[in-house]
């Protein structure tokens, strides 16, 4: 059946890491970027607010904006209530912020971003969902929809709840597929039962799936020597369907061709591919690894509000996927307001309260070791 936005190119240009000069951005790279990847028939660019506090949007009207017809590409950008803002007010302000910014007259798709746990629950405090369809009416949003962190559960309340969101933006990657912790197989399931397209990010979980260790590499390059490790994950999500794109967070001009190489004319993985994914899916489950699943258990009543499940899925980048650099940039995200592991005074209430049985407290000291 025809969906909203079926005849974008599945390969969309995620610019929350773009190629950096200095403290800046390099604009004469970014530029080459932006014109390949238009040249080759590519259209959607994906930005927002937060991004490189507030370089990304920028870059997008310099690069994009003002150098290309407004109706020849689609932008996104996005609303983080949950991140700055104090008031309805503020928050607003940050969509005019955005225009103003981009310089872009409207947005094709714009986002409430980053929905699951408490953040959801400013949107609705702010009653951002009427605001933002109040600029849906005056022209300056076509298409609304949200990104989303969170179980699948809170997913299909939430859509329950706004049956009118045009669309879902979802962290989908092969390793995440069947994970507990992010749900990516079960969120996607449901916001097909909702009858959502979908924008995927992080196909290629942070840069972690171009990072696989050498006997997972192996199995992929016996089917095809010539393909790139990341271009397998984005494959494997561009193949699902109902997707609207896959994003890439390309940061260079070779990243940008190794990604057009490929998706220029994309092909579906077929049943070998699909079988090859499958074997390094079951090598990854095997790695040794925190066997966290995120219940979060551990943090309540942490007397340093330490974020335990997040130090963790920092070290598995690192442990699982051969990732340090990936594993080193979530850490330092995670702790920006504090809570490092090092931090920890060894009360032991979260060991008494891991379902899993994890030596938590010594996993925080090589946390603390490694990234620290």
């Amino acid at each position: 059946m025809p969906y909203l936005g079926q005849d974008i190119k599945k390969l969309g240009f995620g610019l929350m890491r773009l190629p950096m000069k200095g403290g800046d951005v390099d604009m004469e790279q970014m530029k080459q970027m932006v014109d390949l990847f238009m040249q080759k028939g590519f259209t959607y660019f994906d930005t927002a607010y937060v991004y490189m506090d507030g370089k990304s949007e920028k870059a997008a009207k310099a690069a994009l904006v003002d150098r290309y017809p407004r109706e020849s590409f689609q932008l996104a950008t996005k609303m983080a209530a949950w991140l700055g803002p104090k008031s309805a007010g503020e928050a607003r302000q940050t969509f005019h912020t955005s225009l103003a910014r981009t310089g872009a007259g409207y947005f094709d798709y714009y986002l409430l971003h980053n929905l699951g746990g408490q953040r959801t629950r400013v949107f609705d405090d702010f009653k951002l969902w009427d605001f933002l369809h109040e600029q849906k009416d005056r022209g300056l949003i076509k298409h609304l929809g949200f990104s989303f962190h969170d179980r699948a559960d809170v997913l299909d309340e939430i859509l329950t709840k706004h049956p009118e969101m045009e669309f879902v933006q979802l962290q989908i990657n092969y390793a995440d597929w069947d994970s507990e912790a992010v749900e990516s197989r079960k969120c996607y399931e449901t916001a097909r039962r909702h009858h959502k397209p979908v924008i995927i990010m992080e196909p290629v979980k942070g840069g972690s799936l171009a990072n696989l260790h050498d006997d997972a590499v192996s199995i992929l390059k016996k089917v095809d020597p010539a393909a790139s490790t990341a271009s397998w994950a984005i494959r494997f999500a561009a193949s699902l369907e109902g997707v609207i794109t896959v994003l890439s967070g390309m940061s260079n001009l070779e990243q940008m061709k190794d990604n057009l190489s490929y998706m220029e004319d994309f092909r579906p993985l077929d049943a070998g591919e699909r079988q090859a994914i499958g074997r390094v899916q079951s090598i990854l489950a095997a790695t040794p690894g925190i066997p966290c699943t995120e219940c979060r258990y551990c943090t309540k009543g942490c007397p340093q509000s330490i974020d335990i499940p997040g130090i963790f899925a920092a070290m598995n980048n690192y442990m699982v996927y051969n990732n340090f650099d990936g594993g080193k940039g979530h850490y330092g995200w995670i702790t920006r307001d504090g809570g490092f592991a090092s931090k920890c005074i060894e009360c032991g209430q979260c060991e008494m309260a891991c379902p899993h049985g994890i030596a938590i407290m010594g996993e925080l000291k090589k946390a603390a070791s490694w990234f620290e």
